[in-house]
């Protein structure tokens, strides 16, 4: 199954989108802030970004769902910066604070870092948090693609986007993975956040599925294309999971994939105020565990409750991923 951003790039088409987002960057507007930093001129946005990506990390990933790590592992590029910048996010030594210089990358060097990724037998190119570095993203998928990248697309974010960010990667990304934090506003303030997300997120799940279809996996269990939603349960369901599970049903039903995380975990040395300073307990998890079955989906993951302490990466070590020496 040929890449959709490869049929694009030999259009011209992908060119055009990376145009076409530079353009978005520069007043920004690339998401629900809509800050106006001018990207092109040197301004820098809330969420980090500038004219071009940074990155803190590239590797084969596989602490992904099943359907994207494979046995090879996700070939997975972790950027700097965020636009949404959740207090509790597990990647908050890169996703708050300004990029170190020494981890910006040109558009030549980005690309290749896709095609090192693939040369090492990655299922699929894994972009984290890219809807910030849209630009540079598309510029450099488009320079992979003529040196002969094509394997899938697999876009990771939070879900925070506008609708014009969202039709530019229409039919350019293979594997949408996005999340479903939040959708009561009071929710999102009460983790720090301005409350603009809530009210958009549906809309943009729905998009999302309009753009990529059901979740398609081939005959080794390899995602290809579709929409898999991740929802991370908070504390004292400060994650709306009830109205979360509501919102997903139909998708589901339609064939889009869902992941259903117990990871919650304060970040170390941070100061959460609470239900946020502790992780989840079984009966905040499992029942709406239970509910997600009931709806009997295709495609779902469903983790254990002790993933809290598995999923916490250290990226200031080479090996973010790295289980911690023992003393």
């Amino acid at each position: 199954m040929t890449p959709r951003y490869v049929r694009l790039h030999e259009s011209g088409e992908l060119a055009r989108r990376a145009e076409a987002a530079a353009e978005l960057s520069d007043p920004c507007r690339l998401c629900p802030r809509r800050c106006g930093a001018r990207r092109l001129h040197g301004e820098i946005g809330p969420c980090g970004g500038g004219a071009d990506a940074h990155v803190s990390a590239a590797l084969l990933h596989t602490g992904e769902e099943p359907p994207i790590s494979g046995a090879r592992g996700s070939g997975t590029i972790f950027y700097f910066g965020c636009a949404l910048g959740c207090g509790f996010c597990q990647n908050h030594q890169i996703s708050h604070g300004a990029p170190p210089e020494a981890a910006r990358v040109d558009d030549r060097a980005l690309a290749k870092l896709m095609l090192g990724l693939a040369a090492a037998g990655a299922h699929n190119v894994n972009w984290v948090t890219p809807s910030h570095v849209l630009p540079a993203a598309l510029r450099a998928l488009d320079l992979a693609a003529a040196a002969g990248l094509s394997i899938p697309l697999v876009y990771n974010c939070s879900g925070y986007q506008t609708p014009e960010a969202l039709a530019l990667v229409d039919g350019v990304v293979d594997v949408a993975l996005p999340d479903l934090k939040w959708l009561r506003p009071e929710s999102e303030r009460a983790c720090g956040l301005r409350g603009d997300y809530a009210p958009n997120i549906g809309g943009i799940l729905h998009s999302w599925f309009d753009a990529v279809g059901p979740l398609t996996l081939d005959d080794d269990g390899l995602a290809v294309s579709g929409l898999l939603v991740r929802h991370l349960v908070l504390p004292g369901n400060l994650s709306d999971t009830d109205l979360a599970l509501a919102l997903l049903e139909p998708l589901v039903a339609a064939g889009a994939g869902v992941s259903l995380m117990a990871q919650y975990h304060p970040p170390g040395g941070l100061r959460l105020p609470p239900p946020l300073d502790r992780t989840l307990t079984a009966d905040e998890y499992y029942g709406f565990a239970y509910e997600l079955r009931m709806q009997k989906p295709q495609i779902a993951f469903i983790q254990d409750l002790e993933a809290h302490g598995i999923y916490n990466p250290d990226f200031d070590t080479d090996d973010p991923f790295a289980p911690p020496e023992t003393p």
